[in-house]
């Protein structure tokens, strides 16, 4: 049990540490007069993504443990998500945020994990979720948040595509 309560803080940590940047770089954005759409789905994902992650992490405590093959499968999944994650977010720099902001006249990134994936960060977002999910055993919350999410993000990407298209130089 205290692997999953040290894991449980170094999830929520990084969620705290994104958090601050992402609040930072939207600061920025607005200032060189980036522009939110309408339509996106922010509201909704800013409650479920850690809710999500706490309902795991709750299940994975009511069931007693971590079942060993799924912990170790789902550090990986989730250090590696992590690590594409923060690739999109220093490759993006300041034009990183939690909201869909668009400066118009900007150009896209083509760079980085960009070069390979349209949305890196939001695959790395499904990744994270896949290994709290393994990592408690979620079996239950695991499936229904993940899918829920997914729903999130895809309505998020036609908000964000619809954004950049309308941007564009």
């Amino acid at each position: 049990m205290s692997a999953q309560l040290l894991f449980a803080a170094i999830v929520f940590a990084s969620l705290i540490v994104e958090a601050r940047r992402a609040t930072s770089n939207e600061r920025a954005q607005r200032a060189r007069g980036g522009i939110e759409p309408t339509g996106d789905v922010y509201k909704l994902m800013r409650v479920a993504y850690p809710a999500t992650f706490a309902a795991m992490i709750l299940e994975g405590a009511l069931r007693g443990g971590h079942v060993p093959g799924t912990f170790t499968a789902g550090i990986a999944v989730f250090v590696g998500a992590k690590l594409l994650k923060w690739w999109a977010i220093l490759t993006l720099g300041r034009f990183w945020t939690f909201r869909v902001l668009v400066v118009p006249g900007g150009g896209l990134v083509a760079r980085g994990p960009y070069r390979w994936l349209r949305h890196p960060n939001y695959v790395a977002v499904m990744g994270e979720l896949v290994g709290v999910a393994l990592v408690n055993g979620a079996v239950l919350s695991g499936v229904a948040g993940t899918a829920a999410f997914a729903a999130l993000i895809r309505k998020r990407i036609t908000v964000e595509e619809r954004a950049l298209r309308g941007a564009a130089p």
